[in-house]
C-alpha cells in the first residue's frame, strides 16, 4: 500500500480518532499518487503507521477505516459488518417482527466512512458515499451474504447519486446479488411499501422511527398535517394513533401515490387522509385550515458549506409560516438533516422564526436519529438529524 505523511501539527486529531484527514493536513505523498478510491497506509514523520483508509481527490484527502495498518481483504469486511450487525441486535433491531427495516451500516458510526447500509426485509440496499466504498462493493456483498446468511435474498447497489462525479458517471444502479425490487416491510408494526429503486435515498426514511413513533402522543382525535410527507410515514403513524382528519403534501406525484399506498396498507376505520401533489410553501400560504398538528420534515436545505445561509433562511420562513399558523395550543415536529445546519444554529433559526411569527413558542422535546444510525464519539458530524418538538400558544 502507498503511504501518505501526515503534517505533525495534524497528528492530534488522528489520536483523537477522527477518521477524515483534509488534503491541506497532507505533508507528503512518497510513493507517488494514489489512485481515486485506492487503500493507502497513513503514517507520521517518521515512517510509523497511523491508519490505514481509502484515498480519494478531494477535500477529504482520506477517510479512514482502522486506525492500525490492516489488510483491508475480504475477511476484514465481514468482520466490519459482522460488528455492525451485533450491534443491531444489542438494540433489538433486525431480530423483532414488529420492525423488518433498519439501518444496518451507518458510515463513520460503524467504521466505515463513506458506506451506508440499509435493510429492507431480505434486501439490502448499499449506497456508497466514497469511490473508495465503491470499489469493493462486492467485497461488501460477499460480507453481507455471510453475516446475514438465509436472511437475506439480495443487495443492490444504489451509489450512482451519493458516490460523487466524475466517477459517478459510469456508474449504474444494479444489483450485485439477487433481486428484488420493492418489498413491503413493517416499522413498529405499521407496514410500508418500499421502492428502492425509484425512491429518494435507499427507499425510505428509515432515521425518522422513534420520531414517527412520538407523533402518535400528539394524534388523537387531531387534525394533522405533515409537510413533505414523502411516502406517508408520519402520516400512517399519525392515523393509526387516531387523528381525525390528516393531510400530506408533497411536491413529487409519485410520492403522494406511495403515501396513499401505505395509508391503504394500514387501513383503519378512523380518520380521514388526502394526499396534495404540491408544493409545500404554496400550500402552506393557501391554507385555511388551523392544524392542532404539524410535521414539518423537509428535504436538506444546504448539501455543503456554500449554500448554509440560504438554507437558514428557508428554514427561517418555513417554520414562522407553521408557527403562525398553527392552531392555540398546537403541536410543531420541525426537522432539518443539513449536516451543515448545526444543533445550536438550527435551534437559533427556529427561534427567529418564532420570534417573526409573534407566538409564544415552547420547546417541549429535542429530536435526534434512532439508535441504528449511531454517532462516532469522535466524528460529530455524523450527528446530522436535528428535531425539535414546539407548543406553540
Amino acid at each position: 500500500m502507498k503511504r501518505i505523511i501526515l503534517k505533525r501539527k495534524r497528528l492530534e486529531a488522528i489520536k483523537r480518532r477522527h477518521p477524515w484527514v483534509f488534503s491541506g493536513a497532507i505533508h507528503a505523498k512518497p510513493d507517488g499518487e494514489p489512485d481515486n478510491g485506492e487503500i493507502v497506509l497513513l503514517v507520521d514523520g517518521d515512517g510509523e503507521v497511523l491508519a490505514t483508509g481509502h484515498y480519494a481527490n478531494g477535500s477529504i484527502a482520506l477517510r479512514l477505516f482502522a486506525f492500525e495498518e490492516t489488510k483491508a481483504d475480504a475477511a476484514f469486511w465481514i468482520k466490519k459488518i459482522a460488528e455492525a450487525y451485533k450491534h443491531r441486535q444489542a438494540i433489538s433491531i433486525g431480530t423483532n417482527a414488529q420492525t423488518t427495516c433498519y439501518r444496518l451500516v451507518h458510515a463513520e458510526g460503524d467504521g466505515l466512512p463513506g458506506l451506508i447500509i440499509d435493510i429492507y426485509g431480505k434486501t439490502a440496499v448499499v449506497q456508497c458515499h466514497s469511490v473508495g466504498m465503491h470499489k469493493i462493493r462486492e467485497h461488501i456483498s460477499t460480507a453481507l451474504q455471510t453475516v446475514l446468511g438465509n436472511k437475506l435474498e439480495a443487495v443492490y447497489d444504489k451509489s450512482a447519486a451519493s458516490v460523487g462525479q466524475p466517477y459517478s458517471l459510469s456508474v449504474e444502479n444494479q444489483y450485485l446479488f439477487g433481486k428484488s425490487t420493492s418489498q413491503i416491510v413493517k416499522e413498529n408494526d405499521c407496514n410500508f411499501y418500499v421502492n428502492w429503486e425509484e425512491g429518494q435515498k435507499t427507499g425510505f426514511f428509515l432515521d425518522q422511527r422513534d420520531n414517527r413513533q412520538l407523533l402518535s402522543r400528539y394524534s388523537e382525535d387531531k387534525t394533522v398535517l405533515n409537510a413533505f410527507s414523502y411516502s406517508g410515514g408520519f402520516s400512517v403513524y399519525a392515523l393509526r394513533a387516531g387523528a381525525n382528519i390528516v393531510d400530506s403534501v408533497d411536491v413529487s406525484k409519485k410520492a403522494i401515490e406511495w403515501t396513499d399506498q401505505n395509508i391503504e396498507l394500514n387501513k383503519s376505520d378512523r380518520g380521514i387522509h388526502k394526499g396534495y401533489a404540491e408544493d409545500v410553501m404554496a400550500f402552506l400560504k393557501n391554507n385555511t385550515r388551523a392544524y392542532d398538528t404539524m410535521v414539518v420534515d423537509p428535504p436538506a436545505f444546504a448539501k455543503n458549506i456554500r449554500k448554509k445561509h440560504n438554507a437558514v433562511q428557508g428554514y427561517k420562513r418555513l417554520n414562522a409560516l407553521a408557527i403562525s399558523q398553527v392552531a392555540p395550543g398546537g403541536i410543531i415536529f420541525t426537522f432539518s438533516c443539513s449536516q451543515v445546519v448545526d444543533r445550536k444554529l438550527f435551534y437559533d433559526t427556529i427561534t427567529a422564526a418564532g420570534i417573526e411569527a409573534g407566538r409564544n413558542v415552547r420547546v417541549i422535546h429535542h429530536l435526534s436519529q434512532p439508535a441504528d444510525h449511531p454517532v462516532n464519539l469522535f466524528h460529530p458530524e455524523g450527528s446530522y438529524l436535528k428535531g425539535l418538538v414546539l407548543r406553540v400558544d
